[in-house]
């Protein structure tokens, strides 16, 4: 059991190595923005508009070193009288992987606002399965983004819970399952 343990760790450090480490958030680079947030969706929109809106690379606004691109002036306004209502939780990585500490990709297409707070998924599945619990899935993914995700490479962070699992986790399957029991099928 150890020696499996030491080879997971060495295997882990090694794919982090010759992979790179990545970003602390989930950015992308369009044009001359780089490190912008949402592939260049407003975040605004989302709570004003309620809906997934692109944004005008011309109207934007940069947060803590990060672009945000909004789709009116009015909403860059809003932006900028108060950031932290509209920036994406957990970095704008996937919001049910954040309830398993693991930085995965988020996309702004997938989403939902709770208490004011924006959250994005990697997909439909994702969104579905974290809201099997949204309460408790919140919590956990505030409390390992505080305690330990915010400040790790989104690859090292997400090889590391691969190997290492949270006591809480469950697999696709079993999450599938979960769902399908729920909504009675």
């Amino acid at each position: 059991m150890w020696m499996r343990s030491v080879f997971r760790a060495g295997l882990s450090l090694a794919a982090c190595v010759l992979a790179g480490c990545g970003t602390l958030m989930n950015v992308s680079t369009d044009g001359a923005d780089t490190n912008l947030m949402l592939r260049g969706f407003d975040p605004v929109a989302y709570q004003a508009q309620g809906r997934a809106t692109p944004g005008d690379p011309a109207i934007k606004a940069e947060h803590e070193g990060l672009a945000y691109r909004f789709a009116s002036a009015e909403n860059r306004a809003l932006f900028v009288a108060n950031p932290r209502k509209y920036v994406p939780a957990y970095g704008g990585f996937c919001t049910n992987g954040a309830s398993y500490a693991i930085k995965a990709g988020g996309n702004p297409n997938n989403w939902k606002v709770v208490e004011d707070r924006l959250f994005i998924f990697g997909d439909g599945k994702a969104k579905d399965y974290w809201e099997l619990d949204q309460a408790r899935n919140i919590k956990l993914g505030d409390d390992y983004w505080e305690n330990e995700m915010k400040d790790m490479p989104w690859r090292y962070q997400s090889y590391k819970r691969w190997i290492f699992k949270v006591p809480h986790y469950k697999t696709g399957a079993e999450l599938e399952a979960e769902l399908k029991a729920r909504k009675g099928t």
